[in-house]
């Protein structure tokens, strides 16, 4: 079993968390599947996907050595407890719910929550949110998390809505530990995309 250390600084490695959305399980499945061979190594299973939680303990049988798996939309600390006892390493909320973190933090997993402004993200770093999930993302662009550091020079954000692989790489470079995508990896081919988010990544890394 990884340690909420460890989980964390594999998704930052990573630099990319799949969002994945089906309406079924067995859809769900295979476009995990799809980011695993593009070469993502995170993923959220959103409980969106009907009976997400029997998702979760399935991918984390069959894949749960190669990947982090998460679970997201998570709007309860009952959902929460109930994706960390199916298999989830960490939590991904659209909104930032204290008890939500209170769970994760009880049972020593990472969690992220969603925030819009300079309060909620200091509100939410106060109760023990590991990294701010900039949620929707698209309403401000990279340069948010340059104002943001002003004020919080230490903080971790994801950036998640309207992320793409052309601009995976500016959130990066502005500084982002990760980026997370759903409907733009899902549009066409999937391990494609997959693959070009990981190299955009890399490359912003890497300074080209």
């Amino acid at each position: 079993m990884r340690t909420k250390e460890e989980v964390l600084m594999a998704i930052k490695e990573s630099g990319m968390v799949a969002v994945v959305r089906g309406e079924t399980s067995e859809k769900a499945m295979e476009i995990v599947e799809k980011c695993i061979d593009g070469g993502i190594k995170a993923i959220e299973l959103t409980f969106t996907v009907p009976y997400a939680h029997r998702v979760i303990e399935d991918i984390s049988r069959k894949y749960g050595e190669e990947i982090i798996l998460g679970a997201g939309t998570v709007l309860d600390s009952e959902t929460a407890r109930i994706a960390l006892l199916s298999g989830a390493e960490f939590i991904v909320s659209p909104h930032f719910n204290p008890e939500v973190t209170r769970v994760c933090n009880r049972y020593r997993k990472a969690s992220m929550a969603g925030i819009l402004t300079i309060t909620e993200a200091v509100e939410a770093m106060e109760a023990g949110v590991d990294v701010l999930k900039l949620f929707p993302g698209d309403l401000f662009g990279p340069a948010f998390i340059k104002d943001i550091r002003g004020p919080l020079p230490y903080v971790q954000i994801m950036p998640t809505g309207g992320v793409t692989a052309e601009n995976a790489g500016d959130w990066i470079r502005a500084g982002a530990v990760a980026v997370g995508a759903g409907s733009s990896l899902m549009k066409g081919d999937v391990k494609a995309n997959a693959a070009l988010f990981v190299k955009n990544i890399r490359e912003a890394r890497e300074g080209k």
